[in-house]
């Protein structure tokens, strides 16, 4: 069959083929052409027959040389990326080729509270209070060239405050930083809202005025160490008074190392601030919880012409196990006066129950707590155990603001890795208060009680 088929093929080409006449007449362009034609023909026999001998089960004749085929082009890569990407991140991002990036961003905090303390001490201040804590609303960024940014607003007040509003350029370890945003004090300060084991942080960053502030800053992230420093001025919202002119000079350095599964952080921090034309200074944090306004504790406001800090901070994660602990000094300038030097601190233990989680850490912060088996998997979330130790003296050098000690546990469970509730107690016990019983007892206890609903995308 296989020689019928190659004679009719050839007999067909013979029909095709010109006559002597016409081919003494053929050009040598046209007797190229038709050699070339029966060259391809002769290929499209071979062909043929050696697919007749495969399903027979011949030997193939050997194959007639024949010009060298053409190779196809290449199709297009089916893996090429497209030029806009869309990810979910809590929010949708967008991406585009060319590195430009887009992102809205938010949080929502909702607060029930309540505080128990002796008759005249937190007046209507006491009892159970409701807070939209933090209503966050914002966007963040790359643009082309090694540029980011953030623009984001706090709409929980009848006053919008800005919050986070800045521009960064970097292309590798070094980040420069421009506009407002943290300066760099304390660990729990640096950790997100978002990401802290208790509803509100440790007293000493709410009495010595940690908050985010105008300026130009530059940080170094390297494998183990990072380096932070900048030059700031005040807080956006309060930069409108012109006699607003306070400038200061922070900075940190952590080293965070990691042995095996074991996370170390071991890190300090300078604050040096010249108040300038606002010589007045007042330390005083709320009792635990931020519903009330009233302050227990508080050194009432004195001339000082600067103040300087000095931050210890350490901290270890093992698995579900974590452990934290800081100290801060802060020292007030007070010309023709003896400089009072006061101190807050903390120590933290913290478990996390469920199989599997763990308390995350990334760049010299604590970080988000997602489960491995979120509830919408069919798991129970991620639930974590904590109890601290908060510690604040604000008596020193004839300034006598009291001292506050306080028990504080919370339960924290993350049904998913963007929803998250918090449970506090706090035991606070005060001595020399600056807010008396009716009594007139300054050395008494209270207790206080929060729970906050949160998301944020």
């Amino acid at each position: 069959m296989r020689h019928t088929l190659a004679a009719a093929l050839l007999a067909t080409s013979m029909f095709c083929m010109p006559t002597p006449a016409m081919a003494q007449a053929m050009s040598p362009e046209e007797a190229a052409s038709l050699r070339a034609e029966l060259a391809a023909l002769k290929a499209q026999v071979q062909t043929l027959e050696a697919r007749l001998d495969a399903a027979t089960g011949q030997p193939a004749p050997p194959p007639a040389s024949a010009p060298a085929p053409v190779p196809a082009p290449t199709p297009p890569s089916v893996t090429a990326k497209p030029a806009t990407e869309i990810a979910w991140k809590g929010a949708p991002e967008i991406k585009t080729a060319d590195g430009w990036s887009f992102k809205p961003r938010g949080r929502m905090q909702i607060d029930v509270t309540s505080i128990d303390a002796p008759a005249g001490v937190t007046g209507t201040h006491g009892g159970v209070g409701t807070e939209m804590r933090r209503l966050f609303l914002g966007v963040d960024g790359k643009i082309p060239g090694g540029f980011g940014y953030r623009v984001e607003a706090d709409l929980a007040n009848s006053a919008v405050e800005l919050t986070d509003v800045y521009l960064t350029y970097g292309t590798g370890p070094v980040t420069i930083t421009a506009g407002q945003h943290k300066p760099f004090w304390s660990l729990d300060e640096q950790t997100s809202d978002l990401f802290t084991t208790m509803m509100e942080r440790a007293a000493f960053t709410q009495a010595f005025g940690f908050e985010r502030r105008v300026g130009l800053s530059g940080q170094y992230r390297g494998k183990t160490l990072l380096v932070q420093g900048g030059v700031f001025g005040d807080n956006a919202n309060d930069l409108l008074a012109d006699s607003d002119n306070a400038i200061s000079v922070d900075g940190r350095v952590v080293w965070m190392p990691k042995f095996g599964d074991a996370q170390l952080h071991l890190g300090g921090s300078g604050h040096l601030r010249n108040i300038n034309d606002g010589p007045a200074v007042r330390y005083a944090p709320r009792p635990f919880i931020h519903t009330t306004n009233s302050r227990i504790v508080d050194t009432g406001t004195f001339t000082a012409s600067s103040e300087r800090g000095l931050g210890l901070e350490a901290a270890a994660m093992v698995g579900p196990f974590h452990v934290s602990g800081e100290g801060f000094w802060q020292t007030a300038r007070r010309p023709g006066f003896a400089d009072p030097t006061f101190f807050g601190g903390y120590a933290e233990i913290g478990y996390v129950l469920t199989g599997g989680d763990a308390r995350t850490y990334r760049d010299g912060n604590f970080d988000r707590l997602a489960p491995s088996r979120p509830v919408n998997a069919g798991g129970p979330g991620a639930i974590e155990l904590n109890a601290r130790y908060d510690y604040l003296d604000l008596n020193d050098a004839g300034i006598v603001g009291g001292r506050q000690r306080a028990i504080d546990v919370s339960v924290v469970w993350a049904p998913i890795a963007y929803v998250r509730f918090i449970a506090n107690y706090g035991h606070l016990m005060f001595d020399d208060a600056a807010i008396g019983t009716v009594t007139g007892d300054r050395n008494y206890s209270a207790d206080a009680f929060g729970f906050r609903t949160q998301i944020d995308f």
